[in-house]
């Protein structure tokens, strides 16, 4: 077992004394009340994302003053994947500043090079080859979405370079040959359906409707449901196919209106899960919505009071749990928004590039990918221990299932705000997919 888990606290108890340095101009604008990371078309909201790296230098006499390592994000920084990205970009940040305040990785500081795919492959490919050739970063992680993922993975495994997917389901990205790609927070696209499955059997459910991008993540969640879901006893889901910038779905629901489902999975159009959610309860339908580990300030903040006891979504970050509750203060405490589970992954990617430098006693990329494979990390505010098979998918995965409540969240981790996440299924570890 690895000790990152048991090892982060003291330098988040660094942090909090130089809290006041750090949080001054690169504080994020993330709206107010602790209304959270907000969708964003400024890739310098926040953190500030430019075209070079995004380390605040601090005036401390604790800072590591060795040659800096370089870890990238690579993510979507705008467009309707940003609600995803600026949270997992804010969480590698946040480690990256509390290991810098607790001196560095043997001395020397982490730098944080960041890049905005844009949400498009070209880019994501562009912006990997020159994090690689210009910046010699050792590990890449942020990556959002599926059609990104497919071909910035390929770029890792020639270069040789640990590439970290956070919400790139897509089951086309990892293949038997794969040993440098690793999924972090959402597993492939057949995994998903699973924890929804046992969902459906607890609660009765049967009928069953579904609205899908058109695009990798879509498909192969489409699949997944015809699969798994049209597996189980009376259950005929029906499914349409909607565009991946869609935000009218009117069209789409009224069709599923003579199923009246119990269960409407939007899973498979991770940006349109708050407006489906909303829309559906406008045109009256009594039905769960499934969000695909999508932004809960987003989804409350689109869909808000109908969002409650509806909305239904998969978590890799487990809210319950104290060092959740006390990552999130500090999380909110530098960014002044919620600590999504992108942000939680985020934050482990660069917890456990660190111990892997510390580990093998130095920065090659391949020791270190070696060092990730065979290693079970315990990371705060996880759901279950991070591990993988040998291609880079989930091991033992245990996605949570919640669900958007009316209730005051804990001391200090989303203030003011009228909502919190309550887990209400904690499912059986899921069988890895084998591509």
């Amino acid at each position: 077992m690895s000790n990152v888990g048991r090892s982060w606290m003291a330098a988040g108890l660094i942090l909090l004394l130089l809290a006041a340095a750090c949080s001054g101009e690169n504080g994020a604008a993330m709206g107010e009340n602790g209304a959270g990371d907000q969708p964003t078309d400024d890739p310098q909201d926040d953190a500030t994302a430019d075209d070079d790296t995004t380390d605040d230098p601090q005036d401390d006499d604790a800072q590591p003053d060795g040659d800096p390592i370089a870890i990238g994000f690579l993510g979507e920084l705008t467009g309707p994947f940003a609600i995803w990205g600026i949270p997992a970009r804010n969480g590698m940040q946040l480690a990256v500043e509390e290991i810098n305040a607790a001196g560095g990785v043997d001395g020397r500081p982490l730098e944080l090079v960041v890049r905005d795919t844009q949400g498009t492959p070209e880019e994501g490919v562009t912006a990997l080859r020159g994090m690689i050739e210009r910046d010699g970063v050792v590990a890449v992680g942020g990556i959002i979405s599926s059609d990104v993922g497919l071909a910035t993975s390929r770029i890792a495994e020639t270069e040789e370079v640990p590439l970290f997917l956070v919400k790139a389901g897509s089951d086309a990205i990892l293949t038997q040959d794969t040993r440098y790609t690793f999924r972090t927070c959402l597993p492939a696209a057949p995994m998903t359906m699973g924890p929804f499955a046992q969902f459906i059997e607890s609660e009765g459910v049967t009928r069953v409707g579904a609205i899908i991008a058109d695009y990798a993540w879509g498909r192969a969640i489409e699949d997944a449901i015809v699969d798994q879901v049209g597996a189980l006893d009376g259950i005929e889901p029906q499914i349409e196919v909607a565009p991946v910038p869609e935000t009218d779905f009117t069209t789409y629901l009224r069709r599923l209106e003579d199923l009246d489902p119990e269960l409407l999975i939007a899973t498979g159009h991770p940006p349109g899960a708050a407006a489906i959610t909303r829309q559906a309860a406008d045109l009256g339908f009594d039905a769960f919505v499934t969000g695909s580990d999508s932004s809960a300030v987003a989804v409350f903040e689109g869909v808000g009071d109908a969002s409650y006891d509806r909305y239904v979504d998969l978590s890799c970050a487990d809210y319950a749990a104290d060092d959740y509750q006390e990552l999130a203060t500090r999380y909110h405490d530098r960014f002044d928004g919620f600590m999504e589970d992108d942000a939680v992954s985020g934050y482990g990617q660069v917890l456990m590039v660190q111990e892997a430098i510390e580990v093998t006693g130095g920065t090659d990329p391949a020791a270190i990918a070696d060092h990730l494979r065979e290693t079970t990390f315990e990371l705060p505010g996880y759901a279950w221990d991070l591990a993988w098979t040998e291609w880079g998918e989930l091991d033992e995965a245990s996605p949570l299932l919640v669900v958007m409540r009316e209730q005051a969240p804990p001391e200090g981790v989303n203030p003011g705000a009228p909502w919190y996440l309550e887990v209400i299924l904690r499912p059986d570890p899921l069988e890895p997919f084998v591509p």
